[in-house]
């Protein structure tokens, strides 16, 4: 059987009031019994019906069917306020259900709910479509209810439901699927599944096809919305609210969603992937208002818009209750009231004319739960309000006067007087002992707010606000204080400065004593953080004047000083103006180009505040170093000039040119570079370095097809020989004839040439043709091992006949063994020993030797073997003592003992100098003691060292024994256990068994740390 649909829209016009959370108030409605189809074969063969209602004290429930009051039986029972059906008959079971839920406040019906025992039958028809065209499929069912079944579309058969987006909606309260925009894509079967939330039953319809025609398109069109929200929906709090739009359109439109009265949507709000539907959970009194939803594409939209009023209401005794119950439907329903479930009589005080419910004068037994309830032939449905009247008397108590109010002098206070009351308390004022009237100054307003303009000191004082009702008078007394206003007496004054400079902007302050001012800047309408701005302090105590440190161009603009009171708020301005040198010059061009000059023209940059006074110019090649200054026609380029050509260019070179301005305050930054361009070519290369035989830079090349011309001749003929060497790369030329004699002496010269003739050529020079390496290898390579790091190497000088010219030197190689002779280390020498040092000890080295003239090196010799020493003792000489006594100091410290793997100690180094700079004295011993002679009245330096046949050992680091008085003896005697580095100062601190530890200071601040110290001091 089809069931038509009616769409309701209901409205209550009453006044709503924000509750405190455990505010005791009537049941209401948060889920209510709806259209339910049962399949008649469940597996738990139980019907579940909903019904819940939040209410304090919490309500108790009854349940009729067709009318009648449910007796609970083993049937029926009642799982908190939901009915249970046991064992379920569709004839016995059947029917129209109804919740009635009530507690001390009163009672409320829920909407009939028809529950039936049946199967789905869906039937959907063939659709055809035209690219573009936006359409709706219509899945039509047996029953169908919004809270308990969920529609489900499949497209050819997939396992998956079809996902919705911005082209695709399925609306939960219609069941149907809407395109807003139909694609080939979208061409196929389309199958409605519809779910009961309730039993989990599925139910699909028949497969329903999608065809594309051929003979038409859509154009583009503005949105058009297809679904969308009651135009007033009343919702309880704590419920769940979600409005449906979509529209359909080309292109696709886009859905937004917000509040006309411009508040943000609350952060809880939940919109879908869509945004077809937005979800309001947990409904509160501020979620109420009007909500829009935007349809928008290019070529329009449309919007929709609906109310949500919040269903509770506070109203005062003696106020009229005028509420209004709208709905629409077809036909046109009809209208009844219920007052906690029963029907509401019209009598004398209560008018009922259609949807309107009017009561003058309310009372407290007006008090209870009210149902509007509109019907027509295809059922009924309900909307709820629970009517609180309020009588008490007036009550200062969450609202009281404020206390003291503090004002300027001059200004303006208002002061309010907001006592809770029911009814409407009238408000009178007082000051002292006398009630105060209207005046010029007084005004007392339609709300009891009481405001005195133009204050003076004689308004201070205490006021008090007197509020009466029928059942009782209250008062509530604050205080008026008049202070002197605050006034900026040395404001900060506009100002020039220039880039790098400092300046103070003075904001200083006269007012009232006993008001503690706050001062503030803002620079260009920010506040300035001083906690992050380097550039700006607060100085001056207690004005507050604002410096500007090392001022920059950003710096320019309005700077603001605000101060502020408890009382009062004043301000001045000041501007900045920061002078600093030019910005960068625009729109470089590069006009015509010659071999040696171009034509450039520019724009001025900005001049920051400071006129331009020059403009110089600037060039760069691949061959020059950066930047570099190039002359100019004319040769200083005023600041009103915009164009000027640049001179005594190269032919044939790549340039790049900027332009940097001037002015009084310094040097600005360059332009933007240009383009690359390239000078034409010359006649023939200038030739400005004679000398470029080498190789000319293509700076002097000044034209294509570069090369040289290479010219020699033995000294003394006329004839010269010419080569010429085509690539401007060439660099060497080699002229090979074994009939020459090494050392012949030749004369050379070396021209150049381009595409456009020869060039001059070089300063005529005299060469000596090669001569040949040395053939022969040193002879009786020796070595001496001298130390772990250190080997001499001693041979034989070559002989004469070995070589056709003059030995210019040696060189030894040296390398470890195991490695090759490529990976030695060289040593250049010209005598015939050197000494090899930085070498491992107990390692074996390969030495070999060659000669060397200027021809290059010959062969080496034999590699002999040597192996280095064992390496030093490396642990220093310990527990050091000295004594100091008239000018002698003693010395004596620990035996080393080498390792098994160092070589044995020989002996001792002592080194001694006065201060760090002064010269280094030597002493060698092979004690472990030792007297030095030295003068007094200088502080020395001491470092002691182990001497082995591997070099010397690791040192104890400096000691320094302090100078001696000239006037006393002073003995000193110290053991030094260890040494520690400190910063620059002295201390003498106490140590155990009376012990002293003292830290002296050397000149480059490293500290001794002296332990177990011993002070003697005798006249």
């Amino acid at each position: 059987m089809e069931r038509r649909r009616i769409l309701w829209k209901m409205s209550l016009d009453f006044l709503s009031f924000h509750s405190e959370r455990n505010a005791r108030h009537g049941p209401v409605f948060t889920q209510e019994p709806s259209d339910s189809v049962f399949p008649l074969r469940s597996e738990d063969n139980k019907v579940f019906i909903n019904c819940k209602a939040k209410g304090n004290p919490v309500p108790h429930y009854k349940w009729k069917v067709d009318g009648r009051y449910i007796d609970m039986d083993l049937n029926y029972n009642l799982v908190e306020g939901n009915l249970l059906i046991n064992h379920p008959h569709a004839t016995h079971h059947g029917g129209v259900y109804q919740c009635i839920a009530t507690n001390v406040f009163g009672t409320i019906v829920s909407r009939e709910a028809k529950v039936q025992f049946a199967y789905f039958v869906m039937s959907l028809a063939q659709v055809s479509l035209p690219l573009s065209m936006p359409t709706i499929l219509c899945g039509r069912c047996l029953c169908s209810s919004p809270a308990e079944i969920k529609y489900s579309w499949v497209f050819n058969g997939r396992p998956s439901f079809l996902l919705q987006d911005t082209r695709r909606f399925v609306s939960q309260r219609t069941g149907n699927l809407y395109i807003a925009k139909v694609e080939a894509s979208d061409v196929g079967n389309y199958t409605c599944v519809v779910r009961n939330m309730m039993t989990n039953a599925t139910a699909y319809s028949s497969p329903t096809p999608v065809e594309l025609r051929r003979d038409a398109v859509m154009g583009e069109y503005e949105p058009k919305i297809e679904v969308q929200f009651p135009e007033s929906l009343h919702v309880t709090k704590g419920t769940s609210v979600k409005l449906e739009c979509f529209a359909l359109g080309n292109p696709v439109p886009s859905i937004t969603w917000r509040r006309t009265d411009g508040n943000p949507l609350p952060g809880k709000i939940k919109i879908n992937h869509s945004n077809g539907v937005l979800e309001i959970p947990y409904f509160r009194p501020e979620d109420a208002g009007v909500y829009e939803c935007v349809a928008e594409n290019s070529r329009g939209k449309n919007v929709a818009k609906g109310q949500l009023v919040f269903q509770n209401v506070h109203m005062a005794i003696e106020a009229n209750l005028q509420w209004e119950c709208k709905a629409s439907g077809k036909p046109k329903p009809v209208y009844r009231w219920l007052k906690n479930g029963e029907p509401l009589v019209p009598e004398d005080r209560i008018l009922v004319e259609g949807g309107r419910l009017a009561v003058p004068r309310i009372n407290l037994l007006d008090s209870g739960m009210y149902q509007c309830l509109a019907e027509n032939e295809h059922g009924a449905i309900y909307a709820s309000a629970e009517l609180k009247v309020v009588a008490s008397s007036p009550d200062f108590s969450s609202s009281p006067v404020k206390k003291s109010m503090l004002i300027q002098r001059g200004g303006e206070v208002i002061m309010e007087c907001r006592p809770h009351a029911s009814p409407r308390a009238s408000i009178s004022w007082r000051r002292g002992g006398e009630f105060l009237k209207d005046s010029t100054r007084r005004t007392i307003m339609g709300d009891g707010t009481l405001r005195i303009s133009n204050i003076s000191e004689s308004d201070g004082g205490r006021y008090t606000c007197v509020a009466r009702n029928p059942f009782g008078t209250s008062s509530s007394t604050g205080t008026l204080v008049v202070k002197e206003p605050t006034k900026i007496t040395v404001p900060p004054l506009s100002v020039d400065a220039t880039v790098g400079e400092s300046i103070v902007l003075p904001c200083e302050v006269s007012g009232d004593s006993s008001l503690d001012p706050t001062f503030k800047w803002f620079f260009n309408g920010k506040l300035i953080d001083f906690n992050r701005q380097d550039h700006f302090e607060m100085i001056g105590g207690s004005a507050g004047d604002l410096m500007v440190r090392n001022i920059q161009l950003k710096h320019s603009g309005k700077y603001v000083c605000m101060v502020h009171t408890v009382v009062d708020s004043v301000s001045a301005a000041a501007h900045l103006i920061v002078r600093g040198p030019p910005g960068a010059p625009e729109g470089l061009i590069v006009g015509e180009i010659t071999d040696s000059t171009a034509q450039l023209s520019w724009e001025s940059g900005p001049d920051n505040h400071s006129p331009v006074t020059t403009y110089s110019i600037q060039a760069r090649t691949p061959f020059s170093i950066g930047w570099q200054a190039v002359r100019t026609v004319p040769d200083s380029v005023p600041g009103q000039m915009f164009h000027a050509t640049v001179i005594d260019l190269n032919p044939w070179v790549d340039y790049e040119f900027r332009v940097v301005a001037s002015n009084n305050v310094g040097v600005g930054e360059p332009s933007m570079q240009s383009k690359q361009i390239r000078t034409k070519a010359a006649v023939q290369p200038m030739g400005r370095d004679k000398n470029c035989y080498n190789l000319c830079s293509q700076i002097l090349q000044s034209g294509e097809e570069f090369g040289y011309v290479v010219a020699f001749r033995p000294l003394g003929t006329s004839t010269w020989k010419q080569t010429v060497l085509a690539s401007p790369d060439a660099s060497r030329y080699t002229f090979r004839n074994d009939s020459v004699p090494p050392l012949s002496q030749f004369e050379v010269k070396v021209g150049v040439y381009n595409n456009k003739g020869e060039g001059p050529s070089s300063h005529v020079v005299v060469v000596y043709s090669a001569e040949e390496e040395p053939s022969e290898p040193p002879s009786r390579v020796w070595t001496r091992t001298l130390s772990a790091s250190e080997i001499e190497v001693y041979w034989e000088p070559i002989t004469q006949t070995a070589s056709s010219w003059k030995i210019i030197g040696y060189e030894v190689l040296c390398w470890e063994e195991g490695m090759q002779e490529s990976d030695a280390e060289m040593v250049r020498v010209t005598d015939t020993a050197a000494l090899l040092s930085g070498l491992k000890g107990s390692t074996v080295y390969l030495i070999s030797v060659r000669a060397q003239n200027s021809a290059g090196a010959g062969p080496s010799s034999p590699a002999v073997n040597v192996t280095t020493k064992k390496p030093p003792p490396s642990q220093p000489p310990g527990n050091i003592e000295w004594n100091l006594t008239n000018s002698k100091i003693f010395l004596s410290w620990e035996h080393v003992k080498a390792m098994g793997n160092e070589s044995e100690v020989t002996g001792y180094k002592v080194l001694y100098r006065q201060n760090w700079l002064g010269k280094t004295s030597v002493v060698e011993t092979n004690r472990t003691s030792m007297a030095l002679q030295v003068p007094s009245g200088e502080d020395y330096l001491i470092e002691i060292k182990a001497l082995s046949d591997g070099g010397d050992g690791s040192s104890s680091g400096p000691i320094r024994i302090p100078k001696m008085s000239s006037k006393r003896e002073l003995f000193l005697s110290f053991t030094i256990h260890r040494i520690h580095f400190w910063y620059n100062r002295f201390k003498v601190s106490r140590v155990p068994s009376t012990k002293f530890c003292l830290i002296t200071m050397n000149p480059t601040g490293t500290m001794c740390l002296l332990m177990s110290v011993f002070v003697f001091f005798r006249s």
